[in-house]
């Protein structure tokens, strides 16, 4: 028997957890792992053994973990999401009976989770625990079993591919304006940076979405293997609708140690451009007063929601440029050492994405005012675009990404998705580059989709 947490029935407060189906919690899981040699000697990628259509997937560079089916599910909302989500998470494992022979961060209970970027966004919260899990970290590989009774042992089997369904393209596929029009957007920059001038704030980060239909009932599956080969730099990942390939971690925890991938100042990498012109692509980025501001406000943000947490850590003092196949980016890893007391368990990584959210790099500076501009100007509810998205597991260790370069599936009509893209607007910002840079920032997706 599957147990289910459902959002709270109308008139109920918001991010309350309501367990639903009589005698489900009567049951406490089972989870088993064992270590497994992957098919083709390890040559199969995590995501090409996903067998159906509601795939979860967090995997960067072949390693990572792979779902699917759902033992459980916990949907949250409101202001007190994640809390809601962590504790739930935490009443589920006091009851689990767990056999790890593998005992690597992502064996044993794994839940996946999205939250919604705004607290009054419907999207809320999720947590999924899959019924299988599927992992790789080096040359080491494993499967892990999750049921609600005594189930069976954790086998090979599962990974035959008669258990899987062929992965479909997504035919023809046309594009519409999402909630703004694209040309009316930079109006909506303009509009931004006037009241950054006028000293209301420092820096807001601005998104925009599009529709795309496509002609065949879309295959997320379709979606993870072509972002998962092309950008194998950053986390592809694949949880409750949402799907894509985002290159910022908002936080890892890992046996004590903490990091935290920081992005914002973006250039444009053209199609056919040379070696030669992206290295003085990238050293114009590096100079860039405009993108090492905006850039230093991501920095600062995050440093400051993580260092409550912390014993000591390190803030480089300058960004280094990532490149991506379509865009550049002024990047800084904010690593540290958890606060871990004997006397009380130290914070789970969830518990740390919640603390970062939303940093300046998704919503800007100072938070309060540049969230509520965004609720004010921008037009649309972004759901769970620019919110957490990643996976925890039982010793609260887990990582966690912003959801960016990323999509989401629509739960109604399975030829529909909107596309997301953002950008970082500061007083130096001119609005007709920033739709440019979020054209830049659709890439991916729109490459993904066509095929």
């Amino acid at each position: 028997m599957s147990a289910t947490a459902v959002p709270p029935p109308a008139g109920r407060p918001a991010g309350r957890r309501d367990d639903v189906a009589p005698g489900s919690q009567t049951r406490p899981l089972v989870v088993r792992t064992a270590a497994i040699d992957l098919p083709d000697g390890g040559l199969t990628t995590l995501v090409d053994l996903l067998p159906d259509a509601k795939p979860l997937a967090w995997v960067r560079r072949g390693d990572g973990i792979v779902g699917w089916g759902e033992a459980l599910r916990v949907t949250t909302g409101g202001e007190t999401r994640f809390a809601d989500a962590d504790a739930a998470w935490q009443a589920v494992l006091e009851r689990a009976v767990v056999r790890d022979d593998v005992r690597l961060p992502g064996t044993g209970p794994v839940a996946f989770g999205s939250f919604a970027f705004d607290a009054t966004s419907a999207d809320g919260g999720v947590l999924v625990v899959p019924r299988v899990v599927v992992g790789r970290r080096g040359d080491r590989a494993w499967i892990t079993t999750i049921s609600s009774g005594l189930g069976a042992a954790p086998t090979t089997a599962l990974l035959d591919p008669a258990h899987r369904t062929p992965v479909t393209g997504p035919g023809a596929v046309t594009e519409a304006d999402g909630a703004v029009a694209a040309a009316d957007w930079p109006a909506i920059v303009a509009d931004a940076v006037a009241r950054i001038q006028a000293g209301r704030l420092e820096k807001v980060v601005l998104a925009r979405d599009v529709v795309a239909t496509t002609g065949r009932a879309l295959d997320p599956r379709w979606l993870l293997g072509r972002l998962a080969a092309a950008y194998e730099t950053t986390w592809t990942f694949s949880v409750g609708g949402m799907v894509g390939a985002t290159p910022e971690l908002l936080v890892r925890s890992e046996k004590g140690l903490v990091a935290s991938r920081v992005l914002a100042g973006t250039i444009r990498r053209e199609p056919g451009m040379t070696d030669d012109d992206a290295l003085l692509r990238a050293a114009h980025l590096a100079r860039s007063s405009k993108d090492l501001e905006e850039h230093e406000h991501a920095v600062v943000s995050v440093a400051r929601a993580l260092e409550p947490f912390c014993t000591s850590m390190n803030v480089p003092e300058q960004p280094f440029v990532l490149h991506l196949p379509n865009v550049m980016h002024l990047a800084s890893d904010v690593t540290g050492v958890l606060d871990r007391p004997a006397d009380r368990p130290g914070p789970s990584s969830l518990a740390l994405a919640a603390a970062l959210h939303p940093s300046a790099a998704v919503c800007g500076t100072p938070t309060a005012p540049a969230r509520e501009l965004i609720r004010q100007i921008e037009g649309m509810d972004r759901g769970r675009y620019a919110g957490p998205v990643g996976w925890t597991g039982s010793d609260g260790d887990g990582e966690w990404g912003i959801a960016l370069r990323s999509a989401r599936l629509d739960d109604t009509d399975p030829r529909r998705v909107r596309l997301f893209a953002g950008c970082g607007v500061v007083a130096a910002s001119d609005p007709a580059a920033e739709l440019a840079e979020s054209e830049a920032k659709l890439v991916p997706m729109r490459w993904a989709l066509r095929g």
